[in-house]
């Protein structure tokens, strides 16, 4: 979009609201129930929702105390945290529990949200309310459907309100996948109260520009996140069921995306089922990604490449190689971008052994900076410093090349990739080969720097929590134990190598973990080879 194109809509959507306040001014006049019962299909968290009820939100490891201003202000909380409030997608997780307890609360807070007059801005950022729409149509026969008339009828005002609202909103300003989330809560809002919302046509005309911008042609999801991915999946895959229970031919770029997506999400998968850990990812419950595979259905075999978004995967026997050997995502789609390129992650059946540290995007302070750090990654570091610039909304500096090659043959799949990360503070290349034998036994790798002036470096091998390191007697070698009862040796050439403490944010609650490190000096060899052997 040019700067003529970006100015005359952004006049557009500031008079289309300015006009929506005005409408709002008067009683919205809600339908008595919505006219199609809408289901959400995703599974919540009893546990959460227990600790919901007791006075506590807890999302992607942060914590929200409770409190009766919550939606007006909620100090210290993230972006992220802050729109997992107000998007109301917490409604599952008290569904999971079931409870009275959990039904009351869910209504409570539904009336709060409704009775605060002035509510955090954020609630009405297009991603957020349209979250909201989708999760309140979703789960209102288990929090509303039962509820006096006077709760039924506010609630219905405010989602008319809010369905008008979001509508002139659109085109959402965000690139990223928060404009999936905003059609699909306008979506829900038509079909399921047609005489009220007649948005439908609007949603289409920008869904299918959406999934050309949305997707690269391997069907991965433009920010380069497992996560991202999986969020996005699941919202095409609502949007699908949302317009075939209204009785809506679903267009054919919606279906295409879903198929090349639902393939693409096969190949983020380590062996246990989870998630590779790339920007801002964590493993994710086997059996959700099994849910939002089976609810793309078609094509349950088909891996996709992922050659066009850079996260490379080797598959040889019960072996498993993941790395990221392609440019962060552009300006406008980095808020997950980790600096970890050329970091990689290997896992052998059902067991991860190297893997990347996780994400906390949800917790405010300096964790969720330091685990987008090059030195969370298992990659090279130069001098301590990031490959790119860690910003709280994205990435600063970064690489502007990142060159790769991957060749199969020869009983060893091989990944040859450089970038350039250093070259403006350093004048550095990080040059990187992973090879995998066909057996999946053996991992080689090779780590070299290119610079006129050598440079200090540490190379990184983050290991899951549930494996044990322990040096040979040697003191070169490091055995690794998977709890499966495999062994592992890693040996390197031109490092002697040692082990250090690490943390793990892959999984619902961070775990302490080691590190191998193999360090180089700049009076050192600027080359290290290394070796990964199945024992």
């Amino acid at each position: 979009m040019n700067n003529g194109k970006a100015k005359q809509g952004g006049i557009g959507r500031q008079a289309r609201t300015w006009f929506t306040r005005l409408q709002n001014l008067r009683p919205a006049g809600g339908p008595d129930a919505p006219a199609l019962s809408l289901r959400d299909p995703w599974p919540g968290d009893p546990a959460r929702g227990a600790r919901l009820v007791m006075g506590e939100l807890e999302f992607g490891g942060a914590v929200l105390p409770v409190h009766p201003e919550i939606f007006v202000t909620a100090p210290g909380a993230t972006r992220i945290l802050r729109a997992h409030l107000h998007g109301f997608a917490w409604l599952r997780d008290l569904r999971a529990l079931g409870t009275d307890a959990a039904r009351s609360r869910a209504r409570a807070l539904v009336l709060d949200f409704i009775d605060t007059p002035k509510p955090d801005p954020i609630a009405y950022a297009p991603d957020v309310a349209g979250a909201r729409l989708a999760s309140w149509l979703g789960h209102y026969d288990f929090f509303a459907a039962s509820a006096d008339d006077e709760f039924r009828q506010a609630l219905l005002s405010r989602l008319v309100q809010d369905a008008r609202t979001l509508s002139a909103a659109l085109p959402a300003e965000f690139l990223d996948g928060r404009a999936l989330t905003a059609l699909k809560g306008l979506a829900a809002a038509s079909i399921a109260m047609p005489e009220h919302a007649q948005y439908l046509p609007r949603v289409l005309k920008f869904l299918v520009p959406e999934l050309t911008r949305q997707f690269y042609p391997d069907g991965c999801h433009v920010e380069r996140s497992p996560a991202a991915h999986l969020l996005a999946l699941q919202d095409l895959t609502e949007i699908r069921a949302l317009m075939q229970a209204g009785g809506e031919t679903p267009p054919p770029e919606l279906l295409a995306s879903i198929e090349h997506a639902a393939a693409a999400m096969r190949a983020l998968r380590h062996g246990d089922g989870g998630l590779a850990l790339f920007n801002g990812s964590k493993e994710e419950l086997a059996n959700l990604v099994d849910l939002v595979l089976a609810q793309a259905g078609r094509a349950r075999g088909t891996l996709a490449h992922l050659k066009s978004c850079g996260l490379f995967r080797i598959a040889a026997a019960k072996a498993v190689l993941f790395m990221d050997a392609g440019a962060p995502a552009a300006p406008g789609l980095d808020r997950f971008a980790h600096a970890g390129t050329l970091g990689f992650e290997f896992s052998f059946g059902k067991d991860r052994l190297i893997v990347n540290c996780g994400a906390a995007p949800a917790l405010a302070g300096d964790w969720s900076a330091a685990l987008r750090a090059s030195a969370a990654h298992s990659t090279l570091v130069i001098a301590d410093t990031s490959s790119s610039e860690i910003k709280e909304t994205g990435l600063g500096r970064r690489p502007l090349n990142v060159n790769v090659a991957r060749q199969d043959g020869g009983g060893t799949a091989w990944i040859e990739a450089n970038h350039d990360g250093w070259k403006q503070v350093f004048g550095a290349i990080h040059h990187r080969r992973l090879g995998l034998s066909e057996n999946g036994e053996e991992l080689q790798g090779e780590d070299a720097i290119e610079a006129e002036t050598p440079q200090p470096f540490n190379i990184r091998f983050h290991l899951h929590p549930n494996v044990t390191a322990s040096l040979a007697q040697d003191e070169e070698t490091v055995l690794l134990r998977t709890p499966s009862g495999l062994g592992f040796r890693l040996k390197a050439e031109g490092a002697v190598p040692r082990i250090e403490g690490s943390v793990y944010f892959g999984q619902s609650e961070p775990r302490r973990a080691e590190q191998i490190v193999l360090p180089g000096h700049q009076d050192g060899p600027q080359h290290i080879k290394w070796t990964i052997t199945k024992a």
